[in-house]
């Protein structure tokens, strides 16, 4: 067999196996991926040899992986998080790289050597704590935020590290030399790439969406990305840094969410291949001669990093419960921390010992990542003085504005689906208690008279500061797994009687959620099914008491609360709703009918008893809707008449339009 072929197999092979044990143990699949390329390594059982082939490979999952940080640039989103993001994450990645280097001297290594080794040191993993954070509902969170901002911050600072880096291997006097000629050189070709590449690519993506062909602007996207990568490294960069800037390119585009669905499966594919080159790397027998080394930089970067985050937090936001749960968050390496030590490595600014030792510290530490922040709450309660005082005064906050609040709804989550509910349930006056974790959702609510506060729903404290005990429903209305467990498991143990209501994006976890004791189950790709052919139905004519019937009858299927209901409900439809023997019917006005010209009310429709639901007006390329016009609108050719009434009725009524009275 090729030797190629049997690469690409055996690693085809193994990654599918591990992607399937991992989802199925809710693990980072990074990790796998590691642990895949130590095992399969040629210091382990040896199944792909260390070649320049498979490393040559591994790059463009560097490629993509800065190509999508790239996508993900925003500078509205920065702007907005410029102060968490330049300050805090400055500070965070200068202390720490200073600590490093320094460290890295006073052990005897070149300071060159320290200073790279400190830009691999200071990086954390957004692919493992972005994943962790969301499952936690711990975004919004304080510390998430500043997690988040720290991450942004070394997003960027990555393109700036692989520039210096291979600036650093250049001895002697050429060395500023070499670092500012590296800098000029990227700046100059950045300012021309972004200067000029803005003008061309928004009217170059729209030539090839024209085409209406997905294989096309496949194409395309891989030949900017690919091609400016390319671009880049002809000039002396990095292939990494060509990619960034097409990512970014492309994030000022409409078309920037299609190109990222379009390349992921590309980028996970060969990031996956990149981080089982990284795991080949290790070797295990030196591993086990220097282990005292690689716990000592393990505890040090573990320890140093969380320190370094809390002080600053402490300083920023003068808590250090916020910045104890931050700093543990930010204690594990990154993925660029790999990408970092690999370049510096080949630059030969650190020798193969001082590599496989931060290696491993590195992997180990991705390895200790979800556990940290698992228990990073209890970290901050016992190591945290003034913590519990904290969180007391939050409960306080939150008890003081529901305390009034019996018999009312807790809607967990003040979205665009918490917002809808809360418009229901204040139509109808019933009092209700909303939890969210954005700021900003909290402070529109405020605007609005709400009564909706901040809080993490899933901490059985919140909710019971909210009033659970005295509720009389619990609704979770944003999608998230995770946390809905949560909320259900503090019901189940603390007020087990309570009905509880559950929004989720698809089916796939409906009876999960029922079994940890969700009263219903909501699932929005199933409703949008309903709503899509109520109005499916009555556009074709079908009468609303007909589509009504079918829409209880779907739901009664599915929901036990409405199945009681149906039958009763049936007999009641003919009794009240005998208007509702109805279809919707559109009719065209020509500049020959009598009613062009005329008011809606002096049409006397209503005499034969139909309404005008809408009126849709068109002029030049647009169209103009008037829902439920008033009496007072003119009627112009080509309007657009949606009527609403019995079939007898709306042939009375189109001949009304037509011939008039």
């Amino acid at each position: 067999m090729h030797q190629t072929l049997q690469l690409v197999l055996i690693l085809l092979s193994v990654a599918v196996l591990v992607v399937v044990l991992c989802r199925l143990w809710n693990l980072p699949v990074i990790l796998g991926y590691l642990t895949v390329g130590i095992a399969i390594g040629p210091h382990a059982l040896g199944w792909i040899p260390d070649t320049q082939q498979a490393r040559h490979l591994a790059e463009f999952g560097v490629v993509f992986l800065m190509f999508s940080i790239g996508l993900e640039f925003s500078l509205v989103k920065l702007r907005s998080m410029k102060n968490i993001v330049f300050g805090f994450g400055g500070a965070q990645l200068l202390l720490t790289l200073a600590a490093v280097a320094f460290t890295a001297i006073l052990s005897g290594l070149d300071w060159r050597s320290g200073v790279a080794l400190g830009g691999v040191l200071a990086m954390s993993s957004t692919a493992i704590v972005s994943k962790i954070l969301v499952e936690r509902a711990e975004l919004n969170a304080p510390h998430g935020q500043l997690i988040m901002g720290v991450l942004l911050f070394q997003d960027l600072a990555v393109v700036l590290m692989l520039i210096i880096i291979p600036s650093l291997a250049s001895h002697g006097q050429g060395l500023l030399y070499a670092m500012l000629l590296a800098v000029l050189k990227a700046g100059l070709v950045l300012g021309l790439l972004l200067a000029f590449g803005q003008k061309l690519m928004r009217p170059w993506f729209h030539l090839v969406a024209r085409q209406k062909s997905s294989e096309l602007f496949m194409l395309n996207v891989l030949l900017i990305t690919l091609g400016l990568a390319a671009l880049t490294e002809m000039v002396g960069l990095s292939l990494a840094l060509g990619a960034f800037v097409a990512g970014m390119l492309i994030a000022e585009t409409e078309y920037r969410y299609q190109v990222e669905d379009d390349i992921k499966p590309f980028r996970d594919v060969l990031m996956g291949l990149f981080f089982v080159t990284i795991g080949m790397m290790l070797d295990l027998r030196e591993l086990l001669g220097n282990a005292g080394w690689v716990l000592l930089v393990l505890l040090g970067m573990l320890v140093f990093k969380s320190l370094i985050v809390a002080v600053l937090a402490r300083v920023i936001k003068g808590d250090w419960g916020i910045g104890i749960r931050a700093g543990l968050g930010l204690a594990q390496a990154g993925e660029f921390g790999f990408v970092l030590l690999t370049l510096s490595f080949e630059e030969k600014l650190i020798s193969q010992d001082v590599s496989q030792i931060m290696l491993a510290a590195m992997l180990l530490s991705m390895l200790a990542a979800p556990f940290l922040l698992q228990y990073s709450e209890w970290f901050a309660r016992y190591l945290s003085p003034t913590d519990w005082m904290y969180r007391a005064m939050q409960m306080h906050q939150i008890s003081v504005q529901t305390m009034a609040a019996s018999e009312h709804i807790i809607v967990c989550g003040y979205g665009r689906s918490g917002h809808a509910l809360v418009k229901f349930l204040k139509r109808e006056g019933i009092p209700f208690v909303a939890l969210d974790m954005d700021t900003r959702h909290v402070r529109m609510a405020v605007m609005d008279g709400d009564t909706v506060v901040y809080g993490d729903a899933s901490k059985r404290e919140v909710l019971m500061a909210a009033g659970l005990m005295r509720a009389k429903v619990l609704a979770i209305t944003y999608d998230d797994e995770h946390s809905a467990l949560k909320i259900l498991h503090h019901v189940k143990t603390l007020r087990p009687g309570l009905s509880v209501v559950v929004r989720t994006a698809d089916d796939s976890h409906v009876e999960k959620l029922k079994q940890a004791g969700a009263t219903e189950v909501v699932a929005e790709v199933l409703e949008g099914s309903v709503m899509l052919a109520s109005q499916s139905l009555l556009l074709a004519g079908v009468p609303f008491n007909r589509v009504i019937r079918r829409i209880q009858e779907n739901r009664a299927l599915r929901y036990s609360v409405f199945s009681g209901q149906f039958h009763a409900a049936n007999e009641r439809v003919d009794e009240v709703t005998e208007s509702l023997q109805s279809s919707l019917q559109n009719v065209i006005l020509t500049g020959s009918d009598k009613a062009v010209g005329k008011r809606l009310s002096e049409l006397g429709l209503e005499d034969v008893e139909v309404a005008v639901n809408a009126v849709r007006r068109f002029a030049g390329a647009g169209s103009q809707i008037f829902k439920q016009p008033a009496g007072e609108l003119v009627l112009q050719a080509g309007d657009v008449l949606m009527l609403l009434g019995a079939q007898e009725a709306l042939v009375e009524a189109e001949k009304r339009l037509r011939e008039g009275k």
